[in-house]
């Protein structure tokens, strides 16, 4: 048997049953564990797996499709836990609808790691099993939309807005996301707010102020179906048929929701492994990460022992004074005309993650309350000598060189600090090739 199996990898869930068969009579064992023992012949842990992630016949092969897994605990449930996976299919392979890099902007894949070419698994152990069903479906849904539309995520969070200028926003918008249409260019906002919570009048009024094309359509949306609205808004002045995308979407089918589930739900944590994976090394990337029970490093440690923590910080600390300083810094630099909004995005996720490593750091009664929440927020008072330096280009590059600098100082070299340093590396490069502003 074991000869068999090594040698013979069903693909279908028809192969699944042929194999089972073949298994029965020469083992002499019962039909439902030769179907099993078939099934995870084909990397499925089990026939009732099978039926779910396997196509039924070969020509199905052809079919793309992927599947997102996402497992789960729930304290409240005398610590139940379990696995949620979505097979989906798809007009085309996932990676030629959007590309993995951009997939991390789709709403519903922000955590999803992608391990095989067919299935895609989140680190993160969510609290409990509707939630890990919702954020499958809220990713379902967001694939969808971009089937239909031939929408992508857009990254050029500036032509959002009129005039590129965030101070022009839409009124109201909550819940936006910006999408590209690939052929021409446009930039559409995708705005999903809270239904009936929009004013009507001020939108139309916003929208004929700006030349800008609003239009609220009938699909219930990607964020929270049946209680969002979604909105579609572009600028008016290119030409681009609005109508026809309006169109499209308004002919989407109804979205899936938790409530209509369809994927496979198992009571454990056993490693999912995706049909498309064959080598140990597939195997060993489709583990959920969460599942490891986090020790410190020479480096870094985690920021909480409680399996299914992943999130790292480095050994070191920078102390209450130094918080205090790069705090100032990076509000300088936040605060400066010199600096395009893609440094603000960079350098506020960075001042951000500085206050979590400075919170894991302080001893407690150190800083309380407001005093804490100022050391990276609040505006610099008026008289703070950052902020005259921050006002050119050539200050803003001197500040963030000195900040990268008192970070390697007080932090060992490793992937957090490796990641704060590239977001300032990044900052500077946009800095320096910015276009003067014209007089």
């Amino acid at each position: 048997m074991a000869m068999l199996i090594g040698d013979v990898r069903p693909t279908t869930l028809d192969g699944v049953k042929s194999l089972a068969a073949q298994l029965r009579r020469e083992q002499g064992i019962k039909h439902s564990n030769a179907l099993d023992i078939a099934a995870r012949a084909a990397n499925c842990t089990n026939f009732r797996n099978a039926r779910k992630v396997l196509p039924a016949r070969g020509s199905a092969l052809e079919r793309p499709y992927v599947l997102l897994t996402i497992y789960w605990c729930d304290k409240d449930k005398h610590y139940q836990v379990g696995r949620e996976t979505l097979r989906i299919e798809l007009a085309q392979p996932i990676l030629q609808t959007c590309s993995k890099f951009l997939l991390k902007e789709v709403r519903g894949f922000e955590r999803l790691r992608m391990v095989a070419a067919d299935h895609f698994v989140s680190d993160t152990i969510v609290h409990t099993q509707d939630y890990a069903r919702d954020r499958i479906s809220t990713a379902e849904r967001s694939l969808r939309f971009m089937e239909r539309t031939g929408l992508r995520p857009s990254r050029d969070y500036r032509k959002g807005y009129p005039g590129g200028s965030a101070g022009n926003k839409m009124p109201n918008a909550d819940h936006s996301s910006d999408w590209i249409e690939v052929d021409s260019g446009q930039v559409i906002v995708v705005d999903e707010p809270y239904s009936g919570v929009p004013d009507e009048d001020k939108r139309a009024a916003w929208a004929m102020r700006h030349n800008w094309r609003v239009a609220r359509t009938s699909w219930p949306g990607m964020y929270f179906p049946y209680n969002c609205d979604l909105y579609v808004a572009t600028d008016g002045a290119t030409g681009y048929d609005f109508d026809a995308l309006v169109a499209k979407i308004n002919a989407m089918p109804a979205p899936l929701v938790v409530e209509d589930w369809a994927g496979e739900s198992v009571p454990s944590w056993e490693t999912f492994v995706s049909p498309m994976a064959k080598t140990p090394q597939d195997t060993r990337r489709a583990r959920c990460r969460g599942m490891i029970y986090p020790i410190d490093s020479a480096t870094t440690v985690p920021y909480s022992y409680n399996m299914g923590s992943s999130r790292r910080r480095p050994k070191g600390e920078l102390g209450v004074e130094g918080h205090i300083e790069v705090g100032r810094m990076i509000k300088a630099v936040l605060s400066s005309r010199e600096r395009p909004f893609s440094v603000y995005r960079r350098m506020n996720s960075v001042r951000s993650t500085l206050e979590d490593w400075m919170n894991k750091e302080i001893g407690r009664g150190q800083l309380e309350g407001p005093e804490f929440f100022d050391v990276y927020y609040h505006e610099l008072e008026d008289e703070d000598p950052l902020l005259s330096r921050a006002a050119s280009r050539v200050g803003l590059i001197a500040i963030l060189g000195i900040l990268k600098q008192k970070l390697q100082a007080a932090y060992p070299d490793c992937a957090p600090l490796r990641s704060l340093l590239n977001s300032i590396d990044m900052s500077v490069k946009m800095i320096d090739r910015m276009k003067p502003a014209r007089a």
